[in-house]
């Protein structure tokens, strides 16, 4: 069975739970990488790990180093432009975390199937 891409959109993600995430946009996102470590070798509900995880930064959260277990990318302008160009580039299956309705739009034609922000990041 092929290993799945899980590809995190940060921005959309970060910004579900209004805790304050605006004042450190790049510790927002450093928090939410080291909570997807364990995603990367657990998986999700209904999505097995262990996962190749993706998460894409953008704007202010560029900077982000990856760690064992998750991938940064950093993206050069329009971060939902670099989500859809890595589900394009992928060839295992995709899974998208976003809300974000366009963005979901643009990644269903490609193949890939997507989950909200709760999966990764629960309300508290």
């Amino acid at each position: 069975m092929e290993r799945v891409t899980l590809v995190v959109d940060a921005a959309n993600v970060v910004g579900s739970v209004p805790d304050g995430w605006w004042r450190d946009r790049k510790g927002a996102a450093e928090r939410l990488r080291d909570r997807l470590v364990p995603v990367a070798s657990g998986g999700l509900p209904g999505v097995p790990g262990p996962l190749d995880v993706v998460l894409v930064v953008e704007g202010q959260a560029r900077g982000v180093a990856p760690v064992p277990g998750v991938r940064v990318e950093a993206a050069p302008a329009s971060g939902d432009d670099r989500i859809v160009e890595l589900v394009a580039e992928t060839p295992a299956p995709c899974v998208v975390v976003t809300a974000d309705r366009g963005l979901r739009a643009r990644v269903t034609p490609l193949g890939a199937t997507c989950l909200g922000p709760r999966t990764v990041r629960p309300t508290p």
